[in-house]
């Protein structure tokens, strides 16, 4: 008897592993079951992320007994706050057979709405998500989003998208003037840092005329640093000056640890200004141009460079048509068999008196200027150097 109860209770013991594995996976499939009605794609008001932040509600009027500079704060967070909207991007599921189980949230990040057409800025880099099946964004009210993305710009980290909202829902941003900046004046963040939305920092410009590198390498030129905290999840948002008007968006912090160290960086206000209007009207941007092909692999550039002993930047050809060729440039030539140089061309070291020594600072540069604009190009031909006058195209 002793015998029998003992394998009973054996056999027991066996069985209670298989049998909690059976509970798990048909707990799993029911939880992972896409069958669950959806309201329709383009508009969801419903519980959103929980990153997203909590349902807004009717706020008190500001306290008598705060300060001046205290209450200048509030009224300007609760005006412009707003305009700043959550990004998620998502990415396909699928189950152990492969097949689609719905979306989930990929990566988090902020962005703002631009005008009364639905367009809403943020970081390229924001939206650069391997494997994106789809972008949402939360607006102030909890609403939902799906958006569409409608180009961007590696080359300045942007990225412009589009909600289809009615334009009552929406509340663009007011920009301002970049390149009136002071260090030393104050700044306002907006954004959702580490998936807390609707977060404020402030702090102040700390330094001007910054240049860090877009997604591609290019410099972006004249980015603002500041000390607000600016940490994972506020890409993309505004920097806002006093007034409330965007003066950069949010891009960059300068950290070994990935967390605000003092050191932030954002596209100043007026290179968004120039950039988005034809991202909006194009889907892509377009940087203005010289009309000049150069060596995108650089062994010719570096080999001519290193026997002339001078910096700057080949010009492998001129394109016919350009304000290159009729401004007379020159370009290189090789043998039949491209086994030696038989004519050197110019050499770029100058645009209106700013060195130029790579081709990231040739395209930094040259952004500055909008087509039909006339440069002063500072070229080295023949051991001399010569200033040529070159519409931009």
């Amino acid at each position: 008897m002793r015998d029998a109860r003992h394998d009973l209770r054996a056999r027991g013991a066996g069985l209670f592993p298989a049998v909690l594995s059976v509970i798990l996976a048909t707990v799993l499939v029911a939880a992972c079951s896409s069958d669950a009605p959806r309201l329709p794609p383009a508009y969801r008001v419903a519980a959103p992320l929980p990153a997203a932040g909590q349902p807004q509600r009717e706020l008190p009027p500001v306290p008598a007994h705060l300060g001046r500079d205290e209450r200048a704060t509030v009224e300007l967070f609760e005006r412009t706050s707003p305009s700043v909207v959550y990004i998620t991007t998502l990415a396909q599921r699928a189950d152990w057979f492969g097949r689609p189980m719905g979306e989930v949230p990929q990566g988090t990040g902020t962005g703002f709405v631009w005008d009364d057409e639905g367009h809403v800025i943020t970081n390229a880099h924001v939206i650069a998500v391997r494997g994106r099946s789809g972008i949402e964004v939360v607006m102030s009210d909890q609403s939902t989003w799906d958006a569409e993305l409608v180009g961007g710009s590696a080359s300045h980290d942007l990225a412009v998208l589009r909600i289809a909202a009615p334009s009552s829902a929406l509340s663009p941003v007011r920009v301002g003037d970049s390149d009136a900046l002071r260090v030393g004046q104050s700044v306002y963040a907006i954004g959702n840092p580490f998936g807390l939305s609707a977060t404020l920092t402030t702090g102040i410009v700390s330094a001007l005329g910054r240049r860090i590198e877009g997604l591609d390498g290019t410099p972006i030129e004249d980015v603002i640093q500041t000390d607000a905290a600016i940490n994972t999840g506020n890409s993309g948002g505004p920097l806002l000056d006093s007034g409330g008007s965007l003066i950069g968006v949010n891009t960059q912090i300068a950290s070994p640890s990935g967390a605000s160290a003092g050191v932030g960086f954002a596209v100043p206000s007026n290179t968004v200004r120039r950039v988005v209007p034809q991202i909006i009207a194009t889907g892509e941007y377009i940087p203005p141009r010289l009309g000049v092909r150069l060596d995108s692999r650089g062994y010719v550039s570096r080999f001519v460079l290193r026997r002339l002993r001078a910096t700057g930047v080949l010009v492998v050809e001129v394109e016919r048509g350009s304000g290159a060729a009729e401004a007379g440039l020159r370009g290189t030539e090789l043998s039949p068999n491209g086994s030696r140089v038989t004519q050197v061309g110019d050499v770029i070291q100058a645009i209106d008196g700013e060195p130029i020594a790579s081709q990231g600072e040739l395209r930094a540069v040259l952004d500055r200027y909008r087509p039909g604009d006339d440069v002063t190009v500072t070229i080295l031909r023949d051991g001399d150097t010569l200033d040529v006058v070159v519409t931009v195209s």
